[in-house]
């Protein structure tokens, strides 16, 4: 039999999404007021200058192509000279050294004129409070979590990321069928140093469906779970159990909860009872991989 942990994953795409969600929103509003303003500022266009001779020269051919005679070669017709030849005008930088500095700069010194900008203050403070904001929807409201074995197959897959609202536990009694993220319990734990000699994988969480709550009498026999005397239809389960648990009366403040993978899950009728307490969360979709979306199979 397999446990299912759940490991954190900060850096996966979960929690890379409700950061870049958190850092749209805060940039949003941070830089509307900036596009306002740069839209009625006005648009200072620089003037072309032109030589003196470039003046005179296109003047004179103008005077000609009006008179309708042929020129010829103007610049020897007129002796003029061209001392700008194949220019548009006198470009001249305000600050002619100014390349020159820009490119001498480091990427340290770069990154602290940035710090020191306006623009560099505006961006971080965005980032900090985009942060802040990601930080307390993942503390708070919901997370994302990584599917690594299957004892909760076929409901989920190895691989399947998903979604664990943190909110309703605290206002809505926990019903059966529901799937549940859970800090592992001490009977838990205590197994996995007994047989595994393992202290890391013992305080991971793990996922389960709810099969029973408090006061409910559980029994498995003939591979199929009942629940108060009434066998339960479960078209979620990959098969039929292979062993037989109960009956057994689910305490108050507990619920009993098992693997869908009923033969290849470490889960209640191992260990024992689920103290709510211990819930972190209900599983409430699928996001990843993109043809694994979807909450079926959760309720």
């Amino acid at each position: 039999m397999t446990m299912i942990p759940l490991r954190n994953l900060s850096g996966t795409i979960g929690g890379m999404l409700i950061l870049f969600l958190s850092l749209t929103f805060v940039h949003g509003f941070s830089s509307s007021h900036k596009t306002l303003i740069s839209r009625m500022s006005p648009i200072h266009m620089r003037p072309i200058p032109l030589l003196p001779q470039q003046g005179q020269r296109s003047i004179n051919i103008f005077s000609r192509f009006m008179s309708g005679k042929n020129s010829g070669n103007d610049d020897n017709n007129n002796n003029y000279k061209d001392v700008n030849k194949g220019a548009m005008g006198d470009w001249e930088d305000d600050d002619p050294n100014q390349n020159n500095k820009s490119n001498s700069k480091n990427p340290l010194e770069a990154f602290k004129a940035w710090i020191k900008s306006d623009e560099g203050r505006d961006d971080i403070q965005t980032y900090t409070l985009s942060l802040v904001i990601a930080l307390l929807l993942r503390l708070t409201i919901i997370e994302p979590r990584y599917i690594p074995s299957l004892s909760m197959y076929p409901t989920f897959d190895v691989g399947d990321q998903l979604a664990v609202e943190k909110v309703t536990k605290r206002i809505r009694p926990f019903s059966r069928n529901e799937v549940v993220v859970f800090n592992p319990p001490d009977s838990f734990r205590e197994i996995m140093m007994n047989n595994y000699g393992s202290n890391k994988k013992s305080k991971e969480a793990l996922i389960k469906r709810i099969v029973a709550v408090e006061g409910d009498q559980v029994e498995v026999k003939g591979g199929k779970l009942y629940i108060n005397g009434a066998k339960q239809d479960e078209p979620f389960t990959a098969e039929d159990a292979a062993y037989d648990f109960g009956p057994v009366t689910v305490p108050s403040g507990n619920v009993l909860v098992l693997g869908d993978n009923r033969n290849h899950s470490l889960d209640g009728h191992i260990w024992g009872f689920l103290p709510r307490e211990n819930v972190i969360g209900r599983a409430v979709f699928i996001y990843w991989p993109p043809w694994r979306i979807g909450n079926e199979g959760m309720f």
